[in-house]
């Protein structure tokens, strides 16, 4: 992991104790059993963690779901996959072959799940002051930049159903394609007979909330 291990300690800020903890972070399962799934399910827990430690001293005076918006818009797959392509994480994940020629290396799913798992090895092999300082330089313009708290495309389609006496939302499953590691989800939402639009997404929830967001915009909400 020469290479790998330069990049690593440029990315991280520090040199790792224990390199082979870090190469399994960046190993997806096509590549080897022993894949990044354990630390990335220990990242998220720590990521939301120090998202939620950022969020509660930059903004004092919110309340508890205003804050709630905004840690689900800097936790997503979305927001990581930011970061890892940020951070130039592309060339350093192991993948099969099969992985490799369908794109994986450019996936939101696997470039957020990827940097989440290195969130979890740096955990475990630094402590979480090193998690937060990672955290830190990397999220924290994410969370000064929110001058607002997001809201959420599904629950503003919801209220402007409600505000003007319409049906609520009704998402449907159009299509589901592409490998395991990287697929896609065509989502339909309409309002009664008078108004759907179309999304795709790397996941079901990613897809409705595109397709949310699409309709608000024809709606003018």
């Amino acid at each position: 992991m020469s290479k790998t291990g330069a990049w690593l300690a440029e990315a991280l800020g520090l040199s790792p104790k224990d390199p082979a903890l870090f190469e399994r972070a960046l190993t997806h399962g096509s590549r080897a059993k022993a894949s990044y799934e354990r630390l990335e399910f220990l990242g998220d827990r720590v990521l939301g963690l120090l998202i939620a430690e950022l969020l509660y001293a930059r903004f004092p005076d919110e309340p508890e779901g205003k804050m709630s918006f905004r840690l689900n818009t800097l936790v997503a797959r979305t927001a990581c996959a930011e970061v890892g392509r940020a951070m130039g994480l592309s060339s350093h994940v192991r993948l099969g072959k099969q992985a490799l020629d369908d794109g994986a290396y450019d996936s939101d799913n696997v470039l957020g799940d990827v940097v989440e798992a290195l969130i979890g090895a740096l955990y475990l092999d630094q402590g979480l002051e090193a998690a937060r300082a990672f955290v830190v330089r990397h999220w924290a313009e994410k969370v000064s930049g929110q001058t607002k708290a997001p809201r959420h495309p599904k629950s503003a389609l919801q209220e402007w159903a409600a505000a003007h006496n319409r049906r609520p939302p009704d998402y449907q499953l159009i299509e589901r394609s592409g490998p395991d590691h990287a697929p896609k989800f065509r989502v339909k939402v309409l309002i009664g007979k008078l108004a759907e639009a179309e999304a795709v997404g790397a996941s079901l929830q990613a897809a409705q909330t595109a397709a949310a967001a699409a309709l608000l915009d024809q709606l003018g909400g």
